[in-house]
């Protein structure tokens, strides 16, 4: 990111020397470019079953369909038992290392730079709330519906 300065005045930006982290599961509704998100310490499978959880009660009557990456905390037991116990919920792999297919890539950069970028938040759990409250308040508008004609070819079944 970029930042101003006076001229011959490089400015300091400070660094926290421990390595505090969290981390984000979220879903981008691509019909409403809204987000379903949750914090939490750990991604593993088990955390991703809960953030099913939470996706499946955010649209109770809906069939999902869940495009996802190929990351390991997206499998594994929990994740089977979740989609064998709530089959209106269906996944769809992208291709490995393929990262541009995901409209979800383009939220996280837009979340990032409208929040955590040249940031003057020095607490972590301040910076989070922030950026979880950018994710569930902003609309993330997408066009990967109207680049393969989805609203076409449902206007011919209707």
């Amino acid at each position: 990111m970029r930042v101003w300065a006076p001229t011959g005045q490089t400015p300091v930006i400070k660094v926290a020397a421990n390595r505090d982290s969290t981390h984000f599961y979220a879903a981008l509704n691509l019909l409403t470019g809204q987000e379903v998100s949750l914090r939490s310490d750990l991604m593993t499978a088990q955390v991703s079953a809960l953030f099913l959880s939470r996706v499946l009660l955010a649209y109770p009557d809906t069939p999902i369909l869940f495009l996802w990456d190929r990351a390991t905390w997206h499998r594994g037991e929990p994740i089977r038992a979740m989609l064998e116990a709530n089959p209106r919920l269906e996944v769809m792999w992208f291709p490995p290392g393929s990262p541009e297919l995901n409209p979800q890539e383009q939220v996280w950069k837009a979340a990032r730079e409208a929040v955590s970028h040249n940031h003057t938040c020095t607490k972590l759990p301040e910076l989070a709330e922030a950026f979880e409250q950018h994710l569930t308040t902003t609309c993330f508008p997408c066009s990967l519906l109207e680049r393969h004609g989805y609203h076409e070819i449902c206007a011919m079944f209707n």
